[in-house]
């Protein structure tokens, strides 16, 4: 029997599902969390479409959204965008 390594960009394939995993990483994880998350995302939509949209090059993408990455919170809110995502402040509820 084969098997192969799980990937979750093959699995990013609505916009629904985009929105309902970045949701999830927002709410339980950190921004190491986000990053890979946007990176996943990237990879599922195309990272030449990503790098159209941002106006940034894709080498650029590929690096910022790396291991370890400490992009610029202009360039997470380009890939963001260019997802289909938007960041919403809501209370927090105690």
């Amino acid at each position: 029997m084969e098997t192969s390594k799980f990937d979750i960009a093959d699995y990013l394939d609505s916009n629904d599902m985009i929105v309902e995993y970045l949701n999830s990483v927002l709410e339980e994880g950190d921004t190491s969390d986000l990053i890979i998350a946007l990176r996943h995302i990237s990879k599922a939509i195309g990272m030449t479409k990503i790098a159209d949209e941002t106006g940034l090059s894709r080498p650029s993408i590929y690096k910022a959204l790396s291991d370890g990455a400490k992009p610029q919170f202009s360039t997470i809110m380009k890939v963001l965008k260019a997802v289909g995502g938007q960041i919403k402040i809501n209370p927090i509820s105690n």
